[in-house]
């Protein structure tokens, strides 16, 4: 009976961390800018804590982290916008690890419009 409550506790945990750990806060991403200019390889999707798209430049796949979905959306833009293949730049804060290709997305630029979507963070 006590391995039966134990168990339950350790999954109701695990369930409850997982939102935790897929949260994209600023402190894993440098204090500078960036900007980053790249094609677009996988579109934008508005599901999860926050969008995310990826570009190619350079070779590279990178990860664009940007703000929660309705944010995003109230920026602009929009789900199958931007189409593959189109040149996007990405303005925020790059990955603080280097092997990590990711950018915590504060603007995207594309088509010259310009879609600030942390918009308190300027």
């Amino acid at each position: 009976m006590l391995s039966r409550t134990i168990c339950a506790t350790l999954v109701a945990l695990a369930l409850t961390a997982l939102p935790l750990a897929a949260h994209h806060g600023w402190s894993g991403y440098g204090t500078d800018e960036f900007s980053i200019t790249g094609t677009l390889d996988t579109p934008l999707s508005l599901s999860g804590p926050h969008a995310t798209m990826k570009i190619k430049a350079d070779g590279q796949v990178w990860n664009l982290v940007l703000s929660a979905g309705n944010r995003v959306e109230g920026a602009g833009l929009k789900e199958g916008m931007i189409p593959i293949g189109a040149k996007v730049t990405a303005e925020g804060h790059r990955h603080r690890d280097s092997k990590v290709f990711e950018v915590k997305t504060e603007r995207v630029k594309w088509n010259g419009k310009t879609f600030n979507v942390y918009p308190d963070r300027t």
